[in-house]
């Protein structure tokens, strides 16, 4: 689990959208970017070459869509 406090701080470094935790990923709270970044060991793996780009069906199902709205 990623804590709180670094939650607060953390942002998408492809669009600097805040992230929204989902399992064991975070997710990117703007719908135009909608990347998803793996969590390993407690720790997110913020690179953009690594994450994923969910479809906007995907987005709409996490957690991510509800903070965007």
């Amino acid at each position: 689990m990623v804590s709180p406090d670094l939650l607060k701080i953390l942002a998408c470094p492809d669009c600097k959208t805040s992230v929204v935790p989902d399992g064991e990923a975070l997710v990117c709270a703007n719908d135009q970017c909608r990347r998803q970044y793996r969590i390993e060991d407690d720790i997110p793996v913020m690179l953009i070459d690594e994450s994923n780009v969910l479809t906007p069906e995907e987005w709409a199902q996490t957690p991510a869509a509800s903070a965007s709205a």
